[in-house]
């Protein structure tokens, strides 16, 4: 047993225990009363069914893994558990007593707390002020400050957090602002806590203490559920796996009795035995050339060329600068000096209009922030970028930019109702096909892709792969930036790793496909020494390097 004081946000018994008591706790669990309990629910959004009769348990001091591709109801079936929505049909029960449907109040009454994907902190107000918003501590002569500021202390320094409770939320990065979020739900006595999506908007570096913070409140009695497209966060979080399917439940059983294989079937319906197509040859063109290229806070300037076809991964830690040079490469970040050129010609620097009338194409990381307007529907997005080319005299040609959308959209087998869909009701691996599409409307040469999968689900994930290889295939110059390793080492003809804003190595496809290519690009981007005997790849003198 972990010796801790228990804390006022915690007084609703919930005591540590160290993780090998687990088993005892499981076994006590079964004797109690289900957390949570969702039954046969339905909901159908416009018509279109999106919960199909999902039952649903939760035990106390577990963690439940809710998988399943992107629209496959999972955010739903939160809302549905925290009140946010009405189901349409079926029963939701909190520790034996019945949720009144549609009801947060009655829900957070219970002990159901919710943590959305988009955090719902208020950025003006302190960190203090969010966790007793709603139940502030008052006396006679007005609000108790200075006990609110000392408890909110406590409650964070149970979770290891030591910061000062009256810092503005807006100073915080995103993963201490979901910490936050996390407290103020135990402040509220939640003895079920949903979490949809905790580590898609995190630094990677945050991800380890979110996931301590999970397990020390299992270890509590509490019981989680929370989404995630990361296998191996499921691994390292989940005691029981649930997926959904279009809607309906096709997978609920104990982790410790199924596959990764097991579960990506039960997700996509079917086995992803190829996950990763075939790359196809490309050419000797030099379609990108990138010399002495120097990006604003990056302490030297870059050269390397990509050549017609080819596929080039960017490799690096955080912060090695892959988003900043493909931002600069586009001109939506500020470069200093140096050349881009296309097909030859040189394009003019800092000017993303001057990028797009040389057919260079941007997908960039943040796909709802950057990437497409959510509020708008398809047909816009598509057209956006383009949208001088479907105009006359200040009239839009409808005709002919409702039939290259709907070309385009088709090319990357988009999944819609009709191109009048808005974007902010499409899974999120279709909106990333409607950002690859409306470059496809044109003309492209150069691809610049960062982070092209973050956020999407495995099965949208092998279609994407796909339509990045064919792209290549058609004779575009690929740019790709990637923090997921497999991507970089089964997508890429050849890799740049970066290190604080510089080039600091190349591998060929060759040297891509070696047993021990992962340990030397960790290497070569955390700045270490390589082992004696281990292989060479081609690295710069300095952190400058012209690739071929």
């Amino acid at each position: 047993m972990i010796a801790m004081r228990r804390r006022n946000s915690l007084q609703k018994g919930i005591e540590m225990t160290d993780t090998n008591e687990r088993a005892e706790t499981a076994t006590v669990a079964e004797d109690q009363p289900f957390s949570l309990e969702c039954r046969n629910l339905e909901k159908a959004f416009s018509g279109i069914p999106v919960l199909r009769g999902v039952s649903l348990r939760l035990r106390p001091g577990t963690i439940t893994a809710l998988a399943g591709e992107n629209g496959a109801g999972k955010s739903t079936m939160m809302k549905i558990a925290s009140g946010q929505y009405r189901a349409d049909a079926g029963e939701v029960f909190v520790r034996g007593e019945q949720l009144h449907s549609g009801s947060s109040q009655d829900a957070t009454r219970l002990g159901v707390a919710i943590v959305p994907q988009e955090l719902a902190s208020l950025l003006d107000m302190t960190i203090y002020e969010n966790i007793f918003i709603g139940r502030e501590l008052s006396g006679p002569t007005g609000l108790r400050r200075k006990e609110m500021i000392a408890r909110a202390k406590e409650n964070l320094a149970v979770f290891g957090i030591d910061i000062d409770p009256t810092r503005k939320m807006s100073t915080l990065p995103v993963g201490l602002r979901q910490i936050v979020e996390i407290v103020k739900a135990t402040n509220t006595g939640a003895r079920v806590i949903l979490l949809d999506e905790p580590s898609s908007a995190i630094a990677e570096r945050e991800v380890s203490r979110l996931i301590t913070v999970m397990r020390q409140l299992r270890d509590a009695g509490v019981a989680l559920l929370f989404t995630t497209h990361k296998m191996e966060e499921i691994r390292a979080l989940a005691d029981h796996i649930v997926v959904l399917r279009d809607g309906g439940l096709v997978m609920d059983q104990a982790m410790s009795t199924v596959s990764d294989d097991d579960i990506v079937t039960a997700m996509i319906g079917r086995e992803l035995n190829d996950l990763f197509p075939d790359l196809p040859d490309h050419g000797e063109e030099t379609v990108l050339e990138i010399s002495d290229l120097h990006v604003e806070g990056a302490p030297a300037p870059v050269s390397f060329t990509v050549r017609r076809g080819e596929i080039l991964g960017l490799a690096g830690l955080v912060g090695a600068g892959r988003t900043e040079l493909i931002e600069g490469i586009f001109g939506i970040r500020r470069t200093l000096s140096g050349d881009v050129k296309v097909t030859g010609k040189s394009i003019k620097r800092n000017s993303p209009p001057a990028a797009i009338d040389s057919n260079v194409a941007l997908v960039p990381e943040d796909r709802k922030g950057s990437g497409g307007v959510l509020s708008m529907d398809i047909l816009d997005n598509g057209s956006l970028p383009r949208l001088a080319s479907f105009t006359l005299a200040g009239w839009l040609k409808q005709s002919a930019r409702r039939k290259a959308v709907k070309a385009a959209t088709e090319s990357v087998s988009l999944r819609s109702r009709g191109l009048n869909q808005s974007m902010e009701t499409l899974s999120g691996g279709n909106q990333q096909k409607v950002v690859f599409a409306r470059w496809l409307v044109g003309d492209v040469a150069v691809l610049l892709l960062d982070e092209p999968t973050r956020g999407v689900d495995v099965g949208a994930r092998s279609e994407i792969y796909r339509i990045i290889t064919e792209l290549a295939g058609k004779g575009m110059a690929v740019v790709m930036a990637s923090s997921d390793m497999p991507e970089i080492l089964s997508l890429s003809h050849r890799a740049l790793v970066l290190r604080g804003g510089g080039i600091v190595g190349e591998l060929d496809r060759a040297q891509l496909a070696e047993s021990d290519v992962q340990d030397t690009i960790f290497r070569l981007a955390s700045g270490l020494t390589q082992t004696q005997g281990q292989s060479n790849p081609a690295t710069p003198d300095t952190e400058k390097e012209t690739a071929r």
